[in-house]
């Protein structure tokens, strides 16, 4: 320290000190200052360096023991593929990643450009750290999520002579009782889907009861079943609509106002709704004894597509005329009108998971499905399938929803909402499949077609809430659970 002091005569020689003070009485005042302006070469001898942060040195680092080896400098700073720079844009973009200077550039050594380098280091997130890397150090690993594994094949296959192929009637429905309804003919034939195990399966086993034969020249246009309860509405082709007790197989009432085929029916509580080849629409409150309450007008062709929506408080009703209407409780005339469809809608699906969000589909011409927001009449998306859609129904489960199809491919299609990609295309009906109905545990469909078969297919997962199988469904039907 000896080197730093000077000579205090010396030091206050270089002051301009007034005549009157005395130069030996501020020498130690100098040397205060002199050391307060010298502070960075002067230390005190008692007392130890301390600093805030500790900086190390890559020359004294040990990096064999991290299995790292030391990183090149460049321009004097460490930039290299072993600096936690370079292992951050190697876990992250992988390492072929292109320098800092040709990112900027856009130029990476092999001449691609900016937008390409950018589209290749796109990577799933559970690849990154701490759920696991390709290449580079990582923490842990966890296993991705596969797809689920939905059968391509029908589990059960039911045979249905005489099951119409006409595109305009819903001939099927499935109750929340577990009870399928069939329209045969002149007859309605009931199955309960609880009680058989088999694969493939006749009318004539012990399983199935026939309800009714309506006979004569009489035929069975329409099925559906109250929302609960075990009554069943029939529309027929003579316009009438009948009301049956499936459980004591007892015919309640029969209500007329149509003037031909009843092909559409739709429950909302006590109020049925029917439409008909006559483009009407009749509201029944089967609580009343008039035979309908309200007439809705406003298509101009068969009204074949009838749904209300999960809160009941509005009806979607499709035609021949290519038009999808929208009613609320107490309109006679629609309250929405879409016509950007080029051929007859049949297929109406509500969403359960959205209010207001309404799917349909057209036939030979139109081949499309449409999405809605009914609440801002708004026109949403619009997928092309590439055949006629016959049926829509959304899975109550989870946000995808399930299409069947006719000319020129018969095949069934689930997607995923909303980005409307495909989970599964299951083939196995010859002819059109013109009817589907949706399991009560909202696992199973059931599609049947002209070629008189009505096919079982598992399709969506159990409710994410349900720790177990229900006893209806996929329990009785001894199939293993979707996951």
């Amino acid at each position: 320290m000896e080197e730093d002091e000077e000579d205090p005569s010396s030091s206050s020689s270089q002051l301009n000190l007034p005549p009157s003070m005395n130069r030996p009485t501020v020498s130690l005042e100098t040397q205060r200052i002199n050391r307060l302006i010298r502070s960075e070469h002067y230390h005190s001898p008692s007392k130890p360096i301390y600093s805030d942060r500790f900086i190390p040195s890559p020359s004294g680092s040990n990096f064999a023991l991290f299995g790292l080896e030391p990183s090149p400098k460049k321009d004097g700073k460490e930039d290299g593929p072993g600096s936690y720079a370079g292992m951050l844009r190697t876990v992250l973009f992988g390492p072929e990643t292109p320098e800092k200077a040709d990112v900027v550039t856009g130029f990476s050594p092999s001449s691609r450009n900016i937008f390409r380098y950018k589209t290749e280091t796109q990577r799933p997130v559970n690849s990154f750290p701490p759920f696991g890397c390709d290449e580079g150090p990582s923490v842990s690993r966890s296993p991705v999520k596969s797809p689920r594994n939905i059968l391509k094949s029908a589990y059960k296959v039911l045979d249905a002579p005489a099951l119409q192929d006409d595109f305009y009637l819903n001939l099927v429905d499935w109750s929340a009782q577990n009870v399928l309804a069939v329209g045969l003919g002149s007859c309605v034939y009931l199955w309960n889907a609880s009680s058989s195990k088999a694969m493939f399966l006749t009318w004539n086993d012990f399983q199935v009861t026939k309800l009714c034969d309506l006979g004569g020249d009489e035929s069975v246009c329409s099925v559906g079943w109250a929302l609960r309860g075990t009554h069943l509405a029939i529309g027929t082709n003579s316009g009438t609509v009948e009301i049956w007790d499936a459980l004591r197989c007892r015919r309640i009432r029969t209500m007329g106002g149509h003037r031909l085929r009843v092909g559409a029916l739709a429950w909302s509580s006590s109020v049925l709704s029917s439409g008909s080849r006559d483009k009407k629409i009749l509201q029944r409150d089967i609580r009343s004894q008039e035979d309908h309450i309200s007439k809705l007008t406003g298509h101009r062709s068969e009204v074949c597509g009838l749904k209300w929506s999960y809160d009941n408080r509005e009806l979607a009703s499709g035609g021949n005329d290519n038009k999808l209407l929208v009613w609320n409780q107490h309109s006679t005339k629609p309250v929405l009108r879409y016509c950007e469809h080029t051929a007859a809608v049949k297929a109406i699906a509500w969403s359960p998971h959205l209010h207001g969000l309404l799917a349909s589909g057209g036939g030979t011409a139109d081949r499309c499905i449409r999405f809605w927001n009914t609440t801002t009449n708004t026109r949403l998306s619009c997928v092309d399938t590439n055949s006629q859609v016959c049926n829509l129904a959304w899975s109550k489960n989870v946000n995808e929803l399930v299409s069947t199809h006719g000319y020129s491919q018969n095949q069934i299609i689930v997607w995923k909402y909303p980005t409307m990609s495909k989970l599964a295309t299951l083939t196995g009906h010859t002819f059109r499949v013109l009817y589907l109905a949706v399991s009560p545990d909202g696992q199973t469909i059931v599609t049947g077609a002209g070629d008189e078969t009505l096919r079982f297919w598992n399709v969506f997962p159990s409710p994410k809430s349900q720790r177990r199988e229900s006893g209806i469904g996929a329990l009785s039907f001894g199939r293993t659970t979707i996951r």
